[in-house]
């Protein structure tokens, strides 16, 4: 198998990292996930639960700064300011371990605007999970024993806070189909089909 990386982008409810577990059993590489949030707190000194909330810690401030070019968010080269907002500074170190894990070879990155940092990368394939709404209802109501109302309400809020967070770092739109080689309904193909889509599509592209 040439160098892959399948970044995978997911909405809440797709079983984005049950698909990227599957998949990289499958194709005998390592998955980065939670992993990620570790090396980041290494490199950045900033506590693990600090950068895995980073998506609910995003303002409006934050995005105003951004928008007036206060931030220079795109290039990552190293180095932690800490003169910056501490979410800058929890995404870059974030950054530079997707970058690093990148270098060393085939790999499945979930999540983390992996698909976006590693878009000029040839070795990598952006991949977009998301489920039907009543799929993803159900399974936010199950999870966190929510009734319709209060379930409905969680999802807008992971979807708000997703979009954002992919906004303020990238400038791009969370989930836009140009932004992705390919994307999967796993409502329609379930896990195991979304995974065998994956991998007809490396072989079908050459990478296997």
């Amino acid at each position: 198998m040439k160098k892959t990386i399948v970044a995978i982008s997911r909405a809440y409810g797709a079983h984005g990292t049950t698909v990227g577990a599957k998949l990289a059993a499958k194709l005998g590489v390592p998955m980065f996930d939670k992993k990620i949030i570790d090396l980041a707190s290494e490199k950045s000194g900033l506590s693990p639960d600090y950068i895995g909330k980073l998506e609910e810690n995003i303002t409006g401030s934050f995005l105003f700064n951004l928008a007036s070019g206060a931030y220079n968010l795109h290039g990552f080269h190293g180095g932690y300011n800490y003169e910056m907002p501490m979410t800058y500074t929890a995404f870059t170190a974030q950054a530079n371990a997707i970058q690093e894990i990148a270098k060393k070879g085939s790999s499945v990155i979930i999540g983390r605007c992996s698909d976006y940092l590693l878009r000029d990368d040839p070795d990598c394939v952006k991949v977009f999970l998301y489920a039907e709404p009543q799929d993803r209802l159900e399974q936010c109501k199950a999870e966190f024993n929510l009734d319709d109302k209060a379930a409905e309400q969680q999802l807008r809020k992971f979807d708000r806070n997703r979009s954002n967070y992919y906004k303020n770092f990238t400038g791009e739109t969370w989930g836009h189909v140009y932004a992705h080689d390919l994307s999967v309904n796993t409502t329609k193909v379930g896990i195991d089909g979304a995974v065998d889509l994956i991998m007809t599509y490396l072989k079908n592209a050459g990478r296997l």
